[in-house]
């Protein structure tokens, strides 16, 4: 972890509530797609834990709903100005299993570490597929974006109005090597649930300090409690205890 000042380059809406944030700074920090930025915000006691979308040398890119007064503020910001942020927070996803035919499994705003995945997959010659997972058709974005890496992407809406409709799980492809997923817990059981090869599950978590100090996000594995923001957020399928009492 580092702490380093970013400048915004540009900040621009993506569906009504979705936004993606370029930052131009010191990425070094930065060891793997999954871990993320903790940003001050002016006026707010607690810092704002956010997934890395992608990153190179010259800075990263975040992309973030707007659900409260931190990603609020975030949203009003333009570039020029400028952000202090903890860096290289988070234990983010391991490529080394992931086989010819790795499957990214994606809820909602769960799209950003993944396509940072994506890319770095695609780069090794991996043949990805990814299944994005929506309520409805004007909440879809970076369908294009994995479609231009190379990836075959599958898309769901609960309405029906874009691609298959229900749920991620009823476009999942058959004998994936390995999978990866980040999206609401509910969406990561049920993937969990319905497929039988080994993969890795990014979870979310109210986090107090970010770097695993304050113990504010453990939660229990099969293996012993963990903390999300320092030994997760990533977990691997074979730890993860569900609350109901189910692995």
């Amino acid at each position: 972890m580092k702490q380093f000042t970013f400048t915004v380059e540009k900040n621009d809406p993506l569906t009504r509530e979705v936004y993606r944030m370029v930052l131009a700074g010191d990425t070094s920090a930065i060891t793997a797609p999954g871990q993320f930025v903790n940003i001050r915000l002016d006026g707010l006691y607690l810092r704002r834990p956010i997934s890395i979308c992608d990153w190179d040398d010259s800075g990263l890119t975040l992309i973030y709903k707007v659900v409260g007064r931190g990603t609020e503020q975030l949203s009003k910001m333009v570039p020029g100005q400028a952000l202090d942020c903890l860096v290289g927070l988070g234990n983010g996803y391991d490529l080394s299993p992931a086989g010819e035919r790795p499957l990214l499994v994606v809820g909602g705003v769960g799209v950003p570490p993944l396509y940072g995945l994506a890319r770095r997959l695609i780069a090794q010659g991996r043949r990805v597929t990814v299944c994005l997972g929506f309520n409805t058709a004007g909440e879809i974005f970076y369908e294009r974006e994995f479609a231009a890496l190379g990836c075959d992407v599958r898309v769901s809406t609960v309405d029906g109005s874009c691609g298959a409709k229900g749920f991620v799980t009823a476009v999942l492809p058959d004998s994936p090597t390995h999978y990866y997923a980040c999206g609401p817990e509910p969406m990561l059981k049920a993937v969990f649930n319905a497929l039988d090869c080994p993969g890795q599950l990014s979870f979310e978590a109210r986090m107090g300090c970010g770097f695993g100090a304050c113990m504010g996000c453990t939660c229990e594995t099969i293996t012993g409690y963990k903390r999300i923001c320092k030994d997760g957020p990533v977990l691997y399928h074979d730890e993860i205890f569900w609350k109901d009492g189910n692995k």
